[in-house]
């Protein structure tokens, strides 16, 4: 790997960090709005582009910033239009973002609406027991630029403006608060990508301190919880998360988020055969959700090369929505995108990169 240190991107920059910057090197404040109405809105091919800027400034932000902190490495096109991005970074390292256009691009026009799935670490150390993005194990934090150029840089290879971000892709979001939320910035201040907060949801496998911290943070972000099982029981089967902070405590904590923030909750939920889909666990899942206000996702297991799994019949996913349904919740069965190129809920993988190419 390549551990030579890489200058800041500007990606990852606020404007009032880099008129700061800009003041302390003898340039007037008012070019940071220049600076960035390059970066987030024309999207030029290097620093130099920036026509509008003397020379010599050109010539001080390629010494001491880069400009994307991305190297594109593959675009996979899913049989759905599903697209998954392998992005290269500066240590050689690897991520994935996938993009998932609503159901009108299937007939050759612009998809309604354009959903990113972020990718927050170089791998997860929570081990979520079907997910294949910890299987490799947790390699580093994303930095704020590398968050939020995901966003910028699919915009430039789709050549279309996304409309909806999930953060739910490679690694555990809120373990990796701080430059999530200055990514945040960027990606909704008008001099970045200007895209509203409501259309952002944080997920997290139930990290109790950051779900209290983010109920006050006064950005109106919505947010998911990856529950699957609703008893510490099952909970405790598939997610080592839980045996720290056990369904108590998380709903607890769901508690004071609804007592924060106006934004409903997500319950997202993998059905697995024989692990968490006994309609018993249905009839738990209701209470749980309607106590919240929250609405469920139920998404059945994606196969992940290596693991044991398997999805139920589709007859009983929808028998176990059915139950959540007739108790007053809302509830939808996702239909799964980009399953053929290993682009779904939790088919995301560390990739590595060998003498050979690349692995997983």
């Amino acid at each position: 790997m390549n551990n030579t240190p890489m200058l800041p991107a500007l990606t990852g920059i606020t404007r009032d960090e880099l008129g700061t910057h800009l003041q302390e090197n003898g340039q007037p404040g008012y070019r940071a709005d220049q600076i960035l109405d390059w970066v987030w809105k024309k999207r030029p091919a290097g620093i130099e582009q920036m026509s509008n800027l003397p020379k010599a400034l050109r010539e001080h932000l390629q010494g001491h910033f880069s400009l994307y902190p991305l190297i594109p490495a593959r675009d996979l096109g899913a049989s759905d239009t599903t697209r998954k991005m392998l992005y290269k970074l500066h240590d050689g390292r690897y991520i994935e973002s996938v993009l998932i256009p609503a159901n009108p691009a299937l007939y050759g026009g612009r998809a309604d609406r354009l959903t990113l799935c972020v990718s927050s670490q170089v791998g997860c150390a929570y081990g979520c027991k079907f997910c294949a993005s910890g299987l490799n194990g947790f390699t580093r934090n994303l930095s704020a630029a590398e968050i939020a150029a995901q966003v910028l840089q699919t915009e430039m290879l789709a050549g279309d403006r996304i409309d909806n971000l999930v953060f739910m892709g490679m690694g555990e979001p809120l373990a990796n608060m701080k430059n999530l939320l200055q990514a945040i910035e960027l990606i909704t201040s008008p001099w970045g990508l200007n895209l509203g907060a409501r259309h952002l949801t944080i997920s997290t496998s139930g990290l109790v301190p950051q779900i209290r911290e983010l109920a006050r943070h006064p950005r109106q972000i919505r947010l998911a919880i990856s529950l699957h099982g609703a008893t510490d029981e099952v909970r405790n089967q598939i997610m080592p998360v839980n045996k720290k902070f056990p369904t108590a405590m998380l709903f607890d904590a769901l508690h004071d988020w609804n007592s924060n923030k106006k934004q409903h909750l997500t319950l997202e939920y993998i059905l697995i055969e024989g692990i968490n889909d006994d309609l018993e666990q249905a009839r738990i899942l209701a209470k749980h959700a309607l106590a919240l206000k929250a609405k469920v996702n139920l998404i059945p297991y994606n196969t992940v090369a290596g693991l044991p799994w398997r999805r139920p019949a589709l007859s009983h996913c929808q028998a176990f929505r059915n139950v959540l349904t007739k108790a007053g919740v809302t509830a939808t069965l996702r239909l799964e995108k980009g399953h053929d190129i290993e682009a779904a809920c939790g088919q995301l993988r560390l990739i590595q990169e060998t003498a050979d190419g690349l692995i997983q």
